[in-house]
């Protein structure tokens, strides 16, 4: 690499540490973030609920970590990373549009890709952060009376890396949406709770086609009426190793999408 080559990724790699810096600290005062950072917290309310049920009416007899394998996960899952992911991915290209501050952000000497690669970095993290604030709660309510136990502590381990990553494929996909599309919400919806949540549940070759199977596909095997039977319903799974392969490859393809047509489409505001 020439001595220009290095400065011009140089130039790209400083310009996008500070779109991140900038929307990173932007993001945690806005408004939206606090709506979501309280939704995020519905597991541990969930969590406090149970644990507080099981207590009064004195049913110890159901395992703190299978609650959380089974309802919390499931809940994170099916449903809490795909609306964060889906809010916070869309809103890299469409809160400029909305807010009509697009031209004032692509007019400074920065890169369209160092502005889509550094928000994207700034929500991904920000939503990375209430999830396992979430997941750690949620984990210690439930299995208050078993801290002492070390082994439960590699299942908190995993299922937070495993929603991580499912967050960054997320987002990734829904920044690439919400670079061309004006109803990138109502698309994103319907892909969570349409095709995200049914194509997983098919038999054969068609759920790899969901993103979900390959998070399901990082966690155990269940065993009928054990621990995570409900979360893998008629999963297939594909091996961890392939499962990470293609959550990581199809983070990369969306994202560069996502940079490429944030380079080259011209946004016109709607009055």
């Amino acid at each position: 690499m020439n001595p220009d080559e290095r400065g011009k990724l140089r130039y790209f790699l400083n310009s996008t540490r500070y779109v991140f810096a900038f929307f990173f600290s932007l993001g945690k005062r806005a408004r939206k973030t606090k709506v979501l950072y309280l939704v995020s917290f519905l597991p541990v309310l969930m969590s406090m609920v149970i644990k507080f049920t099981q207590i009064f009416y004195d049913r110890q007899f159901i395992e703190g970590i299978y609650i959380f394998s089974n309802m919390i996960m499931t809940f994170y899952l099916q449903f809490l990373i795909l609306i964060l992911a889906l809010f916070f991915g869309t809103s890299v290209c469409s809160e400029e549009l909305e807010g009509k501050t697009l031209t004032y952000l692509t007019t400074r000497p920065v890169p369209k890709s160092s502005i889509i690669l550094g928000k994207y970095a700034a929500y991904t993290s920000l939503t990375i952060l209430m999830t396992v604030t979430g997941v750690v709660f949620s984990f210690l309510i439930l299995n208050v009376n078993d801290l002492l136990n070390l082994s439960i502590y590699k299942i908190l381990f995993r299922d937070a890396a495993v929603l991580c990553l499912g967050i960054i494929c997320y987002t990734s996909f829904f920044t690439f949406i919400g670079t061309f599309l004006k109803k990138s919400i109502m698309f994103g919806l319907i892909f969570c709770f349409g095709w995200e949540n049914v194509i997983q549940y098919f038999p054969g070759s068609t759920q790899r086609f969901a993103i979900a199977h390959y998070l399901k596909s990082l966690l155990p095997a269940a065993s009928p009426g054990g621990r995570f039977s409900f979360l893998l319903f008629r999963l297939e799974p594909t091996t961890p190793a392939v499962a990470i392969a293609m959550l990581l490859l199809i983070t990369t393809v969306f994202i560069t999408l996502a940079c490429i047509v944030f380079s080259l489409k011209e946004y016109i505001f709607e009055d």
